[in-house]
């Protein structure tokens, strides 16, 4: 299968926590696969992240709206490869994924070098906090 879905997250989550014996405050489901098919099918979570890595292109929010569109969040990765790619512009790429989404969250980050790690951290910290007061 090329995506997961809300029974396959639901039976994981029962699995896990029958294991941990207790609820489960935060799990990450990594859907991954193409820009097409993981984005048709609900997994029931109740945040949506996207990773968009420089190499890959500003234009992806052009040639894949769906997936940019059901994003709370988008993570735009290996800006520490900006220079070497000289076609991509960040600028290109947040307007484009605003135009697809204009409430998502874009926080350009570098795995390599831990810049924007930080704020993705504060939104996941704080997005799980909401989650558990019923906010």
């Amino acid at each position: 299968m090329c995506h997961l879905d809300a029974y396959m997250t639901a039976e994981g989550l029962e699995a896990l926590e029958n294991e941990a014996g207790a609820p489960i405050d935060l799990a990450i489901l990594e859907n991954v696969g193409n820009l097409v098919c993981p984005a048709e099918f609900d997994t029931g979570a109740s945040a949506n992240v996207m990773i968009l890595s420089v190499p890959e292109g500003d234009d992806k929010p052009l040639k894949y709206p769906l997936m940019f569109s059901i994003c709370d969040v988008v993570l735009i990765n290996k800006i520490d490869a900006l220079p070497a790619f000289d076609d991509f512009s960040l600028e290109r790429a947040v307007e484009n994924i605003h135009m697809r989404n204009p409430e998502a969250l874009v926080i350009p980050i570098s795995a390599k070098t831990g810049e924007g790690i930080d704020a993705w951290a504060a939104w996941l910290h704080d997005a799980v906090a909401a989650w558990k007061s019923g906010a």
